[in-house]
């Protein structure tokens, strides 16, 4: 296993330094690894609310109310369990040494785009070429 590596508390990832050097995965990993303990600490959170909120409403219009609640709760703690494995197949690349790079071209993604969404895959150029892709082969 690798010895914790001293990351600056005020540490931001630099253009002038080199592209995903050892300080730069640091940060990755680190980030990655708080973001997946808080939508965790969500989901369970959701679990035990869900299990002690169960009652029985007389009234149907507040029992239909409780129930969107709960769906869309619901609803948005699947799109985080989905994030989640985004999260754990970004740490994968780290550990092969392919995190911060583009899957279509292999190019570096920019520093600020894996600051905004470190789970990114493609650079901002390959993700709208996409996107326009997807758009035009879409069935409406």
């Amino acid at each position: 296993m690798k010895q914790e590596m001293f990351l600056p508390q005020d540490y931001q990832p630099a253009e002038d330094e080199p592209f995903m050097n050892d300080r730069q995965v640091e940060y990755f990993r680190r980030k990655l690894l708080n973001w997946k303990t808080e939508l965790q600490a969500g989901s369970r959170d959701t679990i035990e609310g869900l299990q002690d909120g169960t009652r029985n409403i007389p009234d149907v219009a507040d029992r239909a109310s409780e129930e969107t609640d709960r769906a869309l709760e619901l609803r948005t703690r699947d799109r985080q369990r989905k994030l989640v494995s985004k999260i754990d197949a970004a740490l994968r690349r780290i550990d092969e040494g392919e995190y911060g790079y583009c899957s279509v071209t292999g190019e570096p993604i920019s520093l600020k785009r894996l600051d905004a969404r470190p789970i990114a895959t493609m650079s901002l150029e390959a993700q709208e070429r996409h996107e326009r892709r997807e758009k035009v082969h879409r069935d409406d």
